[in-house]
Formats: structure tokens, sequence, C-alpha cells
């Protein structure tokens, strides 16, 4: 395989990873799939982060994260993910 290829897979697979976080946190329900909702709250997350409480928000959002994914492993003890 080419390595223009493999470049290629790779950030489609990452793109794909992506994607699957805003379904997973049910932004797309939430949104009726409103992709206009959807991409002017992803603008006011770059926004928040590049602010001065920028940082403060990245630790809450991490520890939110954190918290979230280790009750998804609670509640699914088979190990397969949503």
């Amino acid at each position: 395989m080419r390595t223009w290829q493999i470049g290629r897979r790779k950030r489609t697979r990452h793109l794909i990873e992506l994607g699957g976080l805003v379904v997973k946190a049910g932004i797309v329900d939430l949104t009726n799939d409103d992709r206009a909702i959807i991409y002017g709250a992803l603008l006011w997350i770059a926004a928040k982060l590049k602010s001065e409480g920028g940082e403060h928000a990245r630790v809450l959002w991490v520890e939110k994260a954190k918290a979230a994914l280790a009750t998804a492993r609670i509640e699914e003890p088979n190990g397969l993910r949503t």
C-alpha cells in the first residue's frame, strides 16, 4: 500500500472516531441532526478553549468525560462499547 493511502486511511479513521463521539454524546439526537447547530456548538467550544477560562473548561470537560466513560463501563459489564 502506498504511503498516501495509509495516511488517507488513518485520517478517515480519525474523522469517523470524532463523529462517533458526537453521536455517543447524544448531540445528533438532541439537535435532530441539524449540522448548523452542531457546527455552531463546536465553534463555541473552540472559542471557549481560546478564551481566558479555556484551561479551566478543559479540566472540567476532561473530568466529565472520564466520569461518563467510567459510568458506561459499569453499566456495560460485558465490555461492549456503544
